[in-house]
């Protein structure tokens, strides 16, 4: 039988998709759920991913290799790699951690506790969404990679093959066959990868909205409000500190995306973490769309055909979390989409920024952050939030209940960032 929640208080800070599932789930186990956030669901990274449910996703981007090649990126307009210069001197310890991880073995260790966590996310995202009104954003589509020369595709063969031991299926097809399926590319791509058994979420804000309104619809409470700091007793987290005062629960779960960071470290979790930021355009109302959602290999963005438009998300960019969006990513997207889809019309083109947070092992935390379970996290995702936001919300909801997630948490496990 399952474990039922006796009317435990769970309080989450942070409503964009991994709090609002793992809200849902809570509430399912009897669970009375408030979420806290500064604003409201749907909005943040939650809304300007790329809305692929990307269940292959198992290599991170530090790969052997990435420090030689780093430094050409950042001074090549056509990379998909930023940096905002007058960060630098802070980012630097990070950054040192962070390409630290660019090692064989790293790869290895993240490919196999990754796909432990996105192997099912089209079925657990379909679980989570049953009897919300948010399944019909929900789809099963193949996963698209595109490669203009056959050559690129062989020099990403270490990826591919890190993909193929954790049992990502694939198919490895010609640009030209892969046009008479899905034209809207139609000789852009000599080799075309389509990774099968993944998703597609047509409109993610709108999606996390719905959940987020069956959450309050079934008796959970939302609160808009900015969390300050937390309070402290005996070592442990007592309350938020927002501005409507302190909120309390028996349990508090920091899902905050790369604000989860300064609430962390003052409980000792010292995890190395970034924001790692992200860019969209969005082409409304287009004359066409593409078929499946395609990874442009060259530009590492996403280009997915969604509700009424057509969005292009992606590359990374290194700024923190104050500067304004850069100009430079947003006009890259421009020019690389112009270049792919030169005959689709449109009304009118949307830019947007988003803050990914990024871990220096790129493992999301999952778990309490403490021996007595007072608090937990539920952050780190980096590229795969929307993807692992279901299943971090169910094993989330298991461990407060009581009940043991089947699946090794060592990985993802907070404590193991606990200064010793």
């Amino acid at each position: 039988m399952p474990v039922i929640c006796i009317m435990k208080h769970v309080l989450i800070a942070g409503a964009g998709i991994v709090g609002v599932a793992s809200a849902i789930w809570l509430q399912r186990a009897g669970c009375q759920v408030t979420l806290v956030d500064r604003t409201v669901p749907g909005n943040g990274t939650s809304h300007g991913n790329a809305g692929v449910l990307a269940a292959g996703a198992v290599v991170p981007v530090t790969v052997p290799g990435l420090l030689r090649k780093a430094p050409s990126m950042l001074f090549n307009r056509d990379a998909p790699l930023f940096l905002n210069w007058s960060y630098l001197p802070r980012l630097l310890p990070f950054l040192m951690k962070y390409l630290a991880h660019n090692t064989d073995a790293h790869v290895n260790y993240y490919a196999k506790s990754m796909a432990t966590l996105l192997h099912d996310s089209v079925d657990q995202h379909q679980s989570l969404a049953a009897g919300t009104g948010a399944e019909k954003y929900i789809s099963h589509e193949d996963y698209c990679f595109g490669y203009q020369t056959h050559a690129m595709f062989e020099a990403d063969s270490y990826g591919w093959s890190k993909r193929k031991v954790q049992g990502v299926k694939h198919t490895v097809i010609s640009g030209a066959e892969h046009s008479r399926d899905d034209p809207a590319f139609d000789g852009q791509f000599e080799t075309v990868v389509r990774c099968h058994e993944h998703g597609r979420i047509s409109d993610p804000g709108e999606y996390v909205r719905a959940l987020a309104d069956h959450f309050v619809a079934s008796g959970g409470t939302f609160i808009k409000t900015d969390i300050n700091d937390i309070t402290l007793k005996n070592g442990e987290i007592a309350s938020l500190s927002t501005d409507q005062g302190e909120l309390s629960a028996d349990h508090i779960l920091l899902a905050m995306g790369p604000w989860s960071k300064q609430i962390a470290h003052k409980l000792g979790v010292k995890v190395p973490l970034e924001s790692e930021r992200g860019y969209h355009i969005e082409l409304v109302n287009p004359s066409s769309y593409p078929k499946n959602p395609m990874m442009v290999a060259a530009g590492k963005f996403v280009i997915t055909p969604m509700d009424g438009r057509i969005r292009a998300a992606g590359v990374i960019e290194f700024g923190g979390l104050k500067a304004p969006a850069s100009r430079a990513p947003l006009d890259l997207l421009r020019r690389q989409v112009a270049q792919l889809l030169p005959d689709v019309t449109y009304d009118d083109v949307v830019e947007w920024m988003g803050r990914r947070p990024a871990p220096a092992d790129s493992l999301p935390l999952i778990g309490a952050n403490d021996s007595g379970g007072k608090s937990y996290s539920a952050f780190g995702h980096q590229h795969v939030g929307l993807t692992g936001s279901a299943k971090t919300g169910r094993i989330i909801a298991d461990l407060i209940v009581g009940k043991t997630p089947n699946i090794d948490l060592a990985p993802f496990d907070p404590k193991k960032h606990k200064a010793r």
